[in-house]
C-alpha cells in the first residue's frame, strides 16, 4: 500500500495588516490586553469585495500545484476545509474547481473548523492509500473578517481571528522512509455550544425568537434569519474562552502523544510540531507539557492571528520555506477546535 507525501505546498495571506492598535477604533481594548491573552500582535484581513475564501484558496493552490510539478488539469480530487465559505451552499470546493478550470473531478467540503485541515488531510490520505486518486489538492482557507463583531461586546472573539489560505498537494509514494505515517481524529459534542455560530441554522432559531412571546408566535420568515437576531447580535460567533482553553490543553497533548506512540516515537524525536494557531498560550503550554525545545515548535499566530482551518497549512508552509523542515524530518500536525473536534497527523517529510 502506498503512502501519501506532500509533493507541493503553498500559502496566501492578504496584504492588509491589521495591528492590535488598529482595533482600538472599533472596541475598548489594547495592544497589551490582546498580547497577554493570545500572543497576537497583528493579523491579515482580506479585501472586503475583491477577495473571498475561494480566491485566497486559489492563490495558495497555484503555488502548491506548481511546486509539485503538475498542472491544475492533473488534479484528481479536492478536499476543501473552511468554516467561512463564500456561500451557505454550494461549498468552496466546486468554486475552486471552476475557477482553476479543472476537469469534472470530485470536490469534498469539510466543516470541522479549526481541525478542518487535519481532518481533510486524513480523508485525502485514505484516497491515496487505496489508489483511488493520485493528485489530491487539500485546502484550508478562511475569511473571518467578514463575520466578526467589531465592538467591545465582541472583542473576546474578534481580536483573535485573521484571514488566509494554505494548500498542499498529496501524491502516492513507495518510499517507506517518507510520507504520512498515521492520522488521528476525535470529537466530543457534549459542549458543542461553547464555541459555535448559532445563526443562521435549521435548529428553528430559538436564539433568534427571544423577542416573541413564544416560538410559535415567531413568523416563519424569521426562523432562518431575522431582524431580531441582528438586533440582539445573535448572528456572530460565540466562544466561552476559558472553557475552550481548559479542554484544548488536555486534548492537544493527548492527540500528539497518540500519534507518536502509534509509530514508536517520543516527543524528543519530533523535528517540528505545527500546532493549529489557536492561542500562543495554548501552544506554549503544550510545548512545556511535552518537554519540547523552542526549535521543535513553529508558531506564527503573532502575525496572522487564528486562521482556523488555514492555520496549520500556513504555518507548515512558512516553516518549510524558512528551511526549518527538511526531507526525512519527523513532523507532527495537531489541531483542536469547535465541536469539539481535535486531530493529529504524523509524517516523515
Amino acid at each position: 500500500m502506498p503512502k501519501s507525501i506532500i509533493a507541493g505546498i503553498g500559502m496566501y495571506v492578504p496584504e492588509n495588516i491589521v495591528t492590535n492598535n488598529d482595533l482600538l477604533q472599533y472596541m475598548d481594548t489594547s495592544d497589551e490586553w490582546i498580547k497577554e491573552r493570545t500572543g497576537i500582535k497583528e493579523r491579515r484581513y482580506a479585501h472586503r469585495t475583491e477577495e473571498t475564501t475561494t480566491t485566497m484558496a486559489i492563490e495558495a493552490s497555484k503555488i502548491a500545484i506548481e511546486r509539485a510539478g503538475i498542472t491544475a488539469q492533473d488534479i484528481d480530487f479536492i478536499v476543501f476545509a473552511t468554516l467561512s465559505p463564500d456561500y451557505y451552499f454550494p461549498g468552496c470546493g466546486v468554486l475552486l474547481q471552476r475557477a482553476m478550470q479543472m476537469k469534472e473531478i470530485g470536490a469534498l467540503d469539510v466543516r470541522n473548523q479549526c481541525s478542518g485541515f487535519v481532518y481533510a488531510l486524513s480523508v485525502a490520505d485514505q484516497f491515496i492509500k487505496t489508489g483511488m486518486y493520485k493528485n489530491i489538492l487539500v485546502v484550508g482557507a478562511e475569511k473571518h473578517s467578514f463575520g466578526l463583531d467589531f465592538s467591545t461586546r465582541g472583542r473576546n472573539v474578534s481580536v483573535i481571528f485573521g484571514d488566509g489560505a494554505g494548500a498542499v498537494l498529496l501524491q502516492p509514494t513507495e518510499d517507506n522512509n517518507r510520507g504520512i505515517l498515521s492520522t488521528h481524529l476525535h470529537s466530543d459534542g457534549e459542549s458543542a455550544e461553547i464555541l459555535a455560530m448559532y445563526n443562521p441554522g435549521t435548529h428553528a432559531n430559538y436564539w433568534g425568537t427571544k423577542n416573541y412571546a413564544s416560538f410559535n408566535d415567531a413568523p416563519i420568515a424569521d426562523m432562518f434569519m431575522s431582524h431580531a437576531m441582528i438586533d440582539n447580535a445573535q448572528n456572530f460567533p460565540f466562544m466561552d474562552g476559558p472553557s475552550v482553553f481548559k479542554k484544548a490543553v488536555v486534548k492537544f497533548p493527548e492527540v500528539i502523544m497518540e500519534a507518536l506512540e502509534k509509530n514508536g516515537y517520543l516527543p524528543k524525536d519530533i523535528h517540528m510540531l505545527i500546532p493549529h494557531q489557536a492561542n500562543l498560550r495554548i501552544a506554549q503550554y503544550v510545548q512545556q507539557r511535552l518537554g519540547l525545545k523552542d526549535e521543535q515548535v513553529y508558531n506564527n499566530i503573532q502575525h496572522y492571528g487564528n486562521t482556523t482551518a488555514a492555520s496549520v497549512p500556513i504555518a507548515l508552509c512558512e516553516a518549510w520555506e524558512q528551511g526549518k523542515i527538511k526531507e526525512g524530518n519527523l513532523v507532527c500536525l495537531a489541531a483542536f477546535g469547535s465541536g469539539f473536534t481535535w486531530a493529529s497527523a504524523l509524517l516523515k517529510w
